[in-house]
């Protein structure tokens, strides 16, 4: 707290105000114990020294998540630190252990979606933001790990939002542990939906609040506001379940005999029927259906309601008086109307319903008397049973709901959640009131105990002594209300035992007894009103309705009624009472019982860890964004709040970590930063320097008393004050030295600069005076040369005329001279030029006629050319025609496909060469027609010359013409051969072009016959395999007969039938002389009497064997797995995969998942995954649904008809389209030459399966570095603090390097999981894709739990913090390098968010960035929400700079306000995704080829005859 040596002028203070409760101001003056200050609004005020608190000016600009972490713990630093914390929707706050929570009165669903829940389940306290969640977390993770039982409190006013922390409280621990259903009902469910059903019956709106609920402890013990039900005041309203009632369906208000609430005496005693924005038809739905879900039946809903409605028939039953004395009558018709109604109702008789409302029955010794009551006593009566079968009904829901939601009376241990009324302080104070406040005089003595042991065990954990610190109790005031005799309600009891107390004698007995009590106060101008000085304040009580609403009597006549009621649920409701109780009206003291359930109360919870949440109201106006100063801070008090805090005064209010003490304050001792002394020794030496008193200092926080602070921070603004003075004062002489050096340079300079002008005015006088004697040189040369030039052009001008006269003839004379040579020439010249032309002429007459004779010989050439392309057709046809032919016989003769593919390789070869020759032929034209040209070329440059200069005279003009006209008709000649040259030109191109496409087409129809041939070899060999699986189903028959050896009759047909096969047809056939069955059948010819093995049995041992063989670690051959090349291949000579039943592959699958059954060892795991992947590739690739082929059976009968058929295609061990020749290794293609198989049901069932344990394979190798890698990522989001601490070491930047170096090492340990990850599944040679796959979902998960982290966490998303992340990210970006593309893919772009959000962090001058440069530049990825979230959250550590501008601030908060209403989810939290994110067709697709012929079989089989298929083999 702030002292008067603690205040200095200057000193920023909190000052009190009554509107505002506290404003900022700075000190101005300071006289004797007074203060001048000017307030934050511009008023400059005077206050005491001790009235004022110093003011933290280093507080972040965001407050701080727990207010034990502020520097001055009193009131103005609690009510700032909340109000900025609301002002960016940051509604909870921790005060150590306890939650605030400040209404927002809005809906914010991201801090409460399964998110949320799934981020705090399991955190530890305090590490993530505060939150209603972490409260309950913590309660139950104390009661798993610890078997203690924990108890949630949770108080506030009307409106502050107990309701709704009390559904989110039972949300989230319905979420860890509500898994359980019954009746289709999930506990959680039914724990959110006993809500709406506690609220209908238990909630009502009062002065303060739409929705306040008069019970407290759900699912415990309801305690209820009886009096409630009859009487209400204005503007308030009743149970919601009465209006929701009237409300309801017609066909219910019909069968209830219903109407309007205003109708009803109980409900318009208040002008309030309806909520704003409420509807009573929906919630009446809404109602019945959270009956449902809790477990209520719908007959028990059905006399429920029918006895809420009794009870508003009850209260329309009025009374008159009687024929007889003191008694009374229904009043009138509508009366008796409304008691024929609830008789109905309550299924009881109409007579013994108004005896027992109107009579009395008094047993006395000698005889039983029937008294009538009044018509006063009678509706006093009347409003009795209401009451009483309204609480006696909300009781039944209570243990309905308990009932249903399956607590267990035998737990050993539980959580209490406790939603409590908060301390009421109203105009007018009642006996509800007095007893709201008794119980929280209560919960506050509870939680001062709390809070004093919380404060006990954080001085017992540092190590310091704590034994002379006091606490204050409230035991008086609980004395003054119940201790016995002398308690106020022992007095109340005891006057409601007399029939003749009034509440004036109930107010003077306390008056008397409590007169010298310090915490009762008498007011002076009331005779009955006395007040209570509790905790929170001072509270005036009205005692007029203490005796009535005190009285809760039993009456026999009501219990004896009911019981008899025909409703079984009425029944259900008043149980036969004991025999003592029946005889006469017992009184029962409601704040008697009250007191023992209270009692009750507190004994639960003291055998409990208590947990605190206290609810806020922000402001009574209800609407967000308004914080109301005053009413907090009444809140604060009557919560407890400023109890706590007091508390925390009392003993060490301000503990401070070493390493922000000593980043504070350790320039007040810089001996102790330079010297090489650890942080608490430091520390130890700052304060000791300083003179302070009192102060502890514990294993890890220095503790201060109460002013310490304020000292230690005036001490350190004198000492800033002292060096900013001493900086000042250098500056100044600086300026003041600077000022004399330039005017001692300006005075230099201005003496030079008139001495310099002194100079040049000498000069200048003595310059006028030469210049003058020049001048009159000048002058006389000037004129005497005037005169002789003049003389001299006289004579110039005689000579220049008699000049021009002489060149004048000169000039006739040449011109005339040259024009005649001109006229000669060009007379010459066209004389020459027209002999030229007609020379000309001539020659291009003659080379056309010789290019037009050349051109018709290779017109012949091409039409000769024409001829032959027909030819050629005609061959084509025939040979089409002979392919047919050959195909017909291929079918009907097989030996004969040898000889039909080389006579069609010979005509194939016969029509290339006839091409090739024509092609020949063509370019040798070509070559003569371009030899020809340059022949021609060649003979026109070595002809000589012909023209001669001869004189050539023009006889006559006719001659000229008709010479002209010839040229004329040799031009359109010369054009027409020209045009005929490019005709033939296109001609013998539009002829080789169809010489083009002919050819191709001949080269499609050889592919065409190439293909027909194929599809005839795939049908064969169709039919073959069919035969050959007919063949094999008539051995295993032959086998399971009786008679185990072959007839001598079928022995000697196989003999003949292999004695007459040749080699050369077994060969064609496709037979492998080595094959095992080829084998098999010469050694049964040899060996006739010796009996075969069993089939099966074989087939058994040799499953046996290759399971046994599989199991062990094979390795792999280059990059191919043996195990599952070798599994692929037996398969396939097994035709596993086209039999109806086999156990092969159940074997397999149980051996793979055998295999990796532990999980843990990702080098197995590894191994497995390739090896499925490929066997799942190589089945999909080769497997098919049957029933594809649908061949006919003639077709089938005639291709194995006869024996030598059916022997040929028994002897084919291989599987439909798959050459037993690729499988020994003599076909290089691959995998894709075989052609598909049929599968049957138990092959596509086995292929299933081996998907599911790729993908279950994949998620366990993706889990197993989730879970090494998550430690990591906790480290590495840690706020830097090792780099605060370097400040007590002399050398900081080397302390610096090291704590980068350090935090660093997670990274790399991030980096080196991965890299050995890598190596594992590169050494096992998983497919790339699925590597990728890994990778991406990995960076995903890192950006996933980085980015949550970020915004959870206020001290991450600091500057520092953000250069350690960004420098760990460097880390991650290098290893995606190194990992190439192939492996690591995508996976940098994954971490986007987090990169996005680092960047902001470390980017400079956020305030001058605009919300579009923000989200459209920055962080384009990242939602409003998200932006917003890291806006509100970041600080600078490091240079001390602000977040965004409050602009950008406020459009972020329109945004988000428009987005909240929208569908979206508006969470600013990321999801990981934890789904497979392949199919089987993106592996198939993503895999090469992959060629299974030379694979060596391992030793265990290799030498094993029944596995020599798996032996490669070469021709």
């Amino acid at each position: 707290m702030g002292t008067v040596v603690n205040i200095i002028v200057g000193s920023h203070v909190w000052v009190e105000d009554p509107d505002e409760a506290w404003l900022a101001g700075e000190v101005l003056k300071i006289t004797g114990k007074d203060a001048e200050i000017r307030t934050s609004n511009g008023k400059t005020i005077t206050e005491k020294l001790s009235k004022i608190y110093p003011k933290d000016m280093e507080a972040p600009a965001g407050g701080v998540d727990d207010m034990t972490k502020l520097s001055y713990l009193h009131e103005p630093g609690v009510l700032e630190n909340l109000k900025q914390r609301y002002e960016l929707n940051e509604i909870y706050t921790y005060t150590g252990n306890i939650l605030i929570a400040i209404n927002p009165f809005q809906r914010l669903p991201h801090i409460y979606d399964a998110h949320m829940m799934q981020q705090y389940k399991g955190a530890p306290f305090g590490e993530l933001s505060p939150h209603v969640f972490a409260v309950a977390d913590v309660a139950y993770r104390a009661m798993i790990n610890e078997s203690k039982s924990n108890s949630i409190l949770v108080s506030g006013e009307s409106g502050a939002g107990k309701t709704e922390t009390t559904k989110m409280l039972m949300r989230y621990l319905a979420f860890l542990g509500g898994r359980a259903a019954t009746e289709g009902r999930t506990v959680e469910q039914q724990v959110l939906e006993s809500n709406p059903v506690l609220e209908a019956f238990g909630n009502a709106k009062t002065v303060r609040n739409n929705n306040s609920r008069q019970d407290s402890a759900p699912l415990f013990t309801k305690w209820q506001e009886r009096s409630r039900v009859c009487q209400i005041s204005n503007p308030e309203r009743n149970y919601h379940c009465f209006y929701l009632l009237c409300a309801a369906p017609q066909e219910e208000i019909e069968k209830y005999k219903l109407g309007s609430p205003k109708t009803f005496h109980y409900l318009n005693q208040s002008q309030c029927y309806e909520l704003v924005g409420v509807s009573d038809a929906h919630d009446y739905l809404a109602t019945r259906r959270a009956m449902d879900i809790v477990g209520i039946s719908a007959k028990e809903q059905e006399a429920i309601f029918r006895v809420v409605a009794a009870i508003l028939h009850i209260g329309n039953i009025d009374f008159a008086k009687g024929k007889e004395v003191d008694s009374s009558v229904p009043k009138d018709d509508q009366a008796k109307f409304h008691l024929k109604t609830t008789a109905e109702l309550l299924m009881c008789d109409a007579v013994a319903l108004e005896d027992a409302l109107c009579k009395r029955v008094m047993i006395t010794p000698e005889e039983v008397i029937k008294r009538s009551l009044d018509p006063a006593s009678a509706v006093t009566s009347r409003d009795g049973l209401a009451k009483t079968i309204y609480s006696r009904l909300f009781d039944w829901l209570v243990d309905k709901i308990n009932n249903s939601i399956g607590q267990d009376a035998n737990s050993k241990c539980l959580i209490g959640v406790l939603d409590i009324y908060g301390f009421e302080s109203f105009k007018a104070n009642s006996f509800e009131q007095f007893c709201i406040n008794f119980t929280n005089e209560k919960l506050q003595q509870h939680f001062n105990q709390h809070v004093f042991k919380m404060e006990q065990e954080e001085y017992t954990k540092e190590e310091i002594n704590w034994s002379y610190i006091e606490f204050v109790d409230n035991q008086d005031v609980l004395d003054l209300i119940e201790k016995k005799p002398g308690g106020i309600i022992a007095l109340l009891d005891e006057a409601c035992m007399f029939p003749k107390s009034t509440h004036e004698t109930f107010a003077n007995k306390l008056y008397q007894t409590f007169k010298a009590h310090k915490r009762f106060i008498k007011p002076k101008l009331s005779r009955t009103d006395f007040t209570i000085a509790h905790y929170a304040g001072e509270v005036l009580y009205q005692s007029d309705q203490f005796l009535d609403k005190n009285k809760d009597y039993v009456v026999p006549e009501h219990q004896d009624l009911l019981s008899a009621s025909k409703c079984s649920f009425v029944q259900g409701l008043f149980p036969p009472l004991p025999e003592e109780s029946t005889k006469s009206s017992k009184f029962s003291s409601i704040g008697s019982r009250f007191k023992l359930q209270l009692q009750s109360l507190m004994e639960t919870l003291n055998s409990t860890e208590p947990h605190y949440i206290r609810c806020v109201k922000p402001n009574n106006l209800l609407k967000p964004a308004i914080f109301e100063n005053q009413n907090i801070m009444q809140q604060l008090r009557c919560g407890g709040v400023l109890e706590a805090i007091r508390i925390s005064c009392a003993g060490y209010p301000t503990r401070k970590p070493f390493f922000e003490f000593i980043n504070r304050f350790g320039l007040l001792c810089t001996e102790a930063i330079e010297g090489n002394y650890n942080e608490k020794a430091a520390c130890q030496r700052i304060l000791e320097k300083m003179g302070l008193q009192g102060f502890q200092i514990g294993k890890t926080k220095v503790f201060l008393r109460a002013g310490q602070m304020a000292e230690l921070d005036a001490r350190r603004a004198e000492v800033l004050n002292n060096a900013a003075r001493i900086i000042q004062r250098r500056i100044q002489t600086h300026y003041a030295h600077r000022r004399f050096i330039a005017m001692r340079k300006a005075a230099i300079l201005l003496q030079s600069t008139c001495r310099g002008r002194l100079a040049c005015k000498v000069f200048e006088s003595k310059k006028r005076e030469a210049a003058s004697v020049k001048i009159q040189k000048h002058a006389r040369r000037y004129e005497a040369r005037k005169s002789y030039k003049k003389l001299h052009l006289s004579a110039l001008v005689v000579q220049t005329g008699l000049r021009a006269m002489a060149a004048r003839k000169q000039f006739r004379f040449r011109k005339q001279t040259k024009a005649a040579t001109i006229i000669q020439a060009r007379w010459r010249c066209h004389r020459a030029t027209s002999y030229y032309k007609r020379l000309k002429r001539g020659v291009i007459v003659s080379q056309t006629r010789w290019r037009g004779r050349l051109a018709k010989r290779e017109l012949r050439k091409l039409k000769m050319a024409a001829r032959e392309t027909g030819a050629l057709k005609e061959a084509k046809d025939k040979l089409e025609k002979h392919v047919e032919e050959l195909t017909w016989r291929l079918q009907l003769e097989k030996r004969l496909r040898t000889d039909l593919e080389e006579a069609k390789s010979q005509e194939a070869a016969k029509f290339q060469n006839q091409l090739e020759e024509m092609q020949k032929k063509i370019e040798e034209a070509n070559a003569a027609l371009v030899k020809e040209k340059e022949n021609v070329k060649k003979v026109i440059e070595e002809a000589p010359p012909v023209v001669k200069e001869t004189q050539v005279f023009v006889e006559d003009t006719e001659k000229i013409n008709s010479l002209t006209a010839e040229v004329e008709s040799l031009k359109a000649s010369i054009d027409s051969e020209k045009q005929k040259a490019d005709d033939t030109e296109e001609k013998y191109n539009e002829l080789q072009r169809l010489s083009e496409e002919r050819r191709q087409k001949l080269e499609e129809t050889e592919k065409k016959v190439q293909m027909l041939q194929e599809s005839v070899h795939r049908l064969e060999e169709k039919l073959s395999n069919l035969e050959s699986e007919n063949q094999v189903l008539r051995q295993q028959a032959v086998s399971m007969a009786p008679n185990k050896f072959l007839s001598g009759r079928s022995r000697s047909i196989m003999q003949r039938a292999e004695s007459h096969i040749p080699i050369d047809a077994m060969k064609a056939a496709g037979l492998d002389m080595h094959s095992p069955s080829i084998n098999h059948r010469v050694d049964s010819t040899e060996v006739d009497d010796r009996p075969q093995k069993s089939l099966n049995e074989k087939q058994q041992e040799n499953q046996e064997l290759l399971i046994r063989c599989v199991a062990q670690h094979l390795g792999f051959a280059g990059n191919r797995p043996i195990a599952a090349c070798i599994i692929y291949k037996c398969l396939l000579h097994w035709r596993s995969f086209e039999v109806e039943r086999t156990s092969v592959f159940d074997r397999i699958i149980q051996t793979i998942g055998h295999a990796i059954e532990t999980g843990d060892n990702n080098d197995v795991l590894a191994y497995w995954l390739s090896n499925a992947s490929t066997l799942l590739l190589l089945l999909q690739r080769t497997l098919k649904a049957s029933g594809a082929a649908g061949m006919a059976p003639q077709r089938r009968r005639s291709s194995s008809a006869t024996l030598f058929g059916r022997m040929t295609q028994s002897f084919r061990g291989a599987p439909q389209g798959v050459n037993l020749s690729l499988i020994n290794g003599s076909n290089s293609a691959g995998v894709d030459t075989l052609r598909q198989v049929e599968a049957k049901y138990p092959a596509l069932l086995f292929k299933q399966q081996l998907t599911a344990y790729v993908e279950k394979i994949y998620g366990m190798i993706r889990d197993n570095l989730k879970k090494e890698i998550s430690p990591l990522l906790g480290l590495c989001i840690q706020a830097p603090r090792t780099s605060r601490a370097s400040l007590v070491k002399g050398a900081r930047s080397v302390a610096n390097t090291a704590a980068q170096q350090a935090l660093i090492a997670h990274w790399q340990g991030i980096v080196k999981s991965l890299g050995n990850f890598l190596n594992t599944l590169k050494s096992n040679h998983v497919p790339p894709f699925l590597v990728r796959k890994v990778f991406t979902q990995i960076f995903s998960f890192i950006n996933v739990q980085l980015f949550n982290s970020l915004l959870l966490r206020r001290e991450c998303c600091s500057f520092s913090n953000g250069e350690y992340v960004k420098a760990g990210l460097a880390e991650l970006e290098h290893w995606c390098y190194k990992a190439t593309d192939e492996y690591a893919g995508s996976a940098w772009d994954e971490l986007k968010h987090i990169r996005q959000a680092i960047g902001f962090l470390v980017i400079h001058q956020k305030p001058k960035k605009s919300l579009d440069e923000i989200s459209h530049d920055l962080c384009p990825v990242l939602s409003i929400q998200q932006l917003y979230r890291i806006s509100t959250m970041y600080w600078d550590d490091k240079y001390g700079t602000h977040s965004v501008a409050p602009d950008v601030i406020s459009n972020m908060r329109v945004l988000m306000t428009e987005d909240s209403n929208n569908a979206v989810s508006s969470s600013f939290l990321l999801d990981d995704d934890s789904s497979i994110p392949f199919s089987v067709d993106d592996l198939s697709k993503s895999m090469e080829q992959i060629d299974i012929g030379d694979i060596e079989p391992p030793p265990l089989i290799h030498e094993n005859s029944g596995f020599s298929f798996l032996l490669p083999r070469t021709d």
